[in-house]
């Protein structure tokens, strides 16, 4: 593709949300770490440089060779970005006076600008810095300021570079995109048109291309990723493809049984592997949340190098690894961004396995995967599904696994999934589930004492996954789900809501 748009890794906790939003103006972004961009520039129109926890005062802060870049490219440096860009020019950056965090408001505007053209003047920006912009760098031409920053964007004279201190990709940014897009499209030229049906166009024939006549093995899990990229892989091979749906034991509440026939339904060529006893049994006595996930993901390789010797010939693996499980499982495309856990999808396959991998999805966020199912015309029981992590309730139940258990969090979950739904609530939250925690509590039914389970309900809402926010789920509803949980499954005595966001707290709890 040459239509693309190149963004340069510092580190930051929001280069993911620029990618986003680069990308929901039909752009496609790549996120590459700044200490290893690609060598062949060829293919980017812009280039974006994100923010950082380093101070460019630093000895050790990152300091990208941008000779390749700056002058000939367009290129917009964002908080770091823009004070590199200083620093480097001639210009000084130094401590300010107060950190400065939160919202302000963009004034002083230079006019005429196409950088901020249809931008109000007063907008509210977002700031996340601890240092200041106290001279512009050589050329620098100012283009507005804050009440506390004067330097908040500017352009470098002759070059279509420019620098804001701001975070336009964040949504306190309230007009954000809209600088992103008198940056992208009129500055550098760039066309909106990558798009669901673009993606599905051009993925398709790149499978095809890459795969040819081999067969394909992929992983269904039940929920959207893997769907979509069965369809996709589907379009492109046709038969070639054999799915595999595996119950680890960890599935909910007859998931297992439900998700097939509603694949066969779909005319996907796939197989159910009842697994379950063999990954149950590889958890035994394990409490260690990493060490669970490692496992699960361990066995799931093995039960699909046994079920690879079932189809003849096989050569792929197909996964539906998605771009927030990459970010979070090997950091922002190998830079400096935090490792935050691991996926068991993730990170290739042992050398025994004689298969290659193939990820379709790749580069997409969870709602461009919706949307790129929907473009296909796949079923909204599917596309609508709420999220379900790979490892599924082996990362819901705290502490050890046991057949017990995991029956008692079914129960618990069908519950109130199937009261979300009811109620008319389900299709207002992101994702949601129960979570069996590792402590028992005293209680009284009837006039006995109990000393029994605690389960914790979650509800978020989000985009993406990337950050999440805890529901208000009305009082009535969560009332008569706990007590329906409490009189209906044995061995439960107490329940508790989630009230934490991401960040700090992860979606699930293990």
């Amino acid at each position: 593709m040459q239509n693309q748009v190149l963004i340069l890794d510092f580190g930051s906790q929001y280069t993911q949300l620029i990618a986003r939003r680069v990308r929901e103006l039909n752009i496609y972004s790549e996120i590459k770490p700044y200490n290893n961009p690609p060598k062949d520039l060829s293919a980017y129109q812009a280039v974006i440089l994100s923010g950082s926890p380093y101070s460019v005062r630093a000895e050790d802060a990152p300091k990208p060779d941008l000779s390749e870049i700056k002058g000939k490219k367009p290129l917009l440096g964002i908080c770091y970005g823009a004070q590199f860009l200083a620093n480097s020019g001639g210009g000084n950056v130094a401590p300010s006076a107060t950190r400065e965090y939160g919202r302000a408001h963009l004034d002083n505007f230079k006019n005429g600008e196409v950088f901020l053209k249809d931008v109000s003047v007063n907008t509210q920006v977002w700031m996340s810095h601890s240092d200041t912009i106290k001279a512009l760098p050589e050329n620098g031409v100012l283009l507005a300021s804050t009440e506390d920053v004067e330097n908040a964007a500017y352009r470098i004279e002759n070059e279509d570079t420019y620098g804001i201190q701001f975070h336009p990709e964040v949504y306190h940014t309230k007009e954000g995109s809209q600088i992103l897009r008198n940056f992208l499209v009129d500055i550098a030229g760039l066309q909106q048109d990558w798009t669901p049906d673009a993606f599905v166009e051009t993925t398709v024939a790149e499978l095809k291309e890459k795969i040819g006549n081999e067969k394909v093995i992929l992983g269904l899990s039940g929920g959207v990723d893997s769907s979509v990229a069965a369809m996709l892989l589907h379009k492109a091979i046709g038969p070639q493809l054999h799915c595999i749906f595996v119950n680890n034991g960890l599935l909910r509440k007859n998931e297992f049984h439900n998700v097939l026939d509603q694949y066969q339904g779909m005319g996907l060529n796939v197989k159910g592997v009842d697994a379950s006893a063999r990954f149950l049994g590889a958890l035994r006595g394990e409490s260690e949340p990493e060490k669970k996930r490692k496992i699960i993901g361990r066995v799931f390789i093995e039960v699909f190098d046994d079920e690879s010797h079932q189809v003849e010939n096989a050569q792929w693996l197909a996964q539906g690894t998605i771009y927030p499980d990459r970010i979070e499982s090997v950091s922002a495309s190998g830079g400096p961004s935090a490792t935050i856990k691991s996926h068991h999808n993730v990170g290739g396959l042992p050398d025994y396995m004689k298969l290659k991998v193939v990820e379709p999805l790749h580069l997409l966020f969870k709602d461009e995967v919706r949307r790129v199912g929907k473009t296909m015309g796949m079923p909204e029981f599917i596309l609508g599904r709420h999220p379900f992590p790979g490892p599924g309730l082996g990362i819901r139940i705290l502490g050890d696994i046991t057949p017990e258990k995991v029956s008692i969090l079914q129960e618990v979950d069908a519950i109130f999934i199937e009261g979300l739904k009811k109620y008319g609530l389900y299709d207002q939250v992101w994702q949601a589930g129960a979570m069996l925690l590792p402590v028992n509590s005293v209680g009284v039914m009837g006039d006995e004492r109990t000393y029994e389970k605690c389960v914790a309900l979650r509800a978020v809402e989000s985009t993406d996954g990337m950050t999440a926010d805890w529901v208000n789920l009305p009082y009535e509803f969560l009332q008569k789900v706990s007590n329906t949980i409490i009189n209906r499954v044995k061995g439960v005595n107490r329940v508790v809501y989630d009230i934490s966001s991401k960040p700090p707290a992860t979606i699930e709890w293990e």
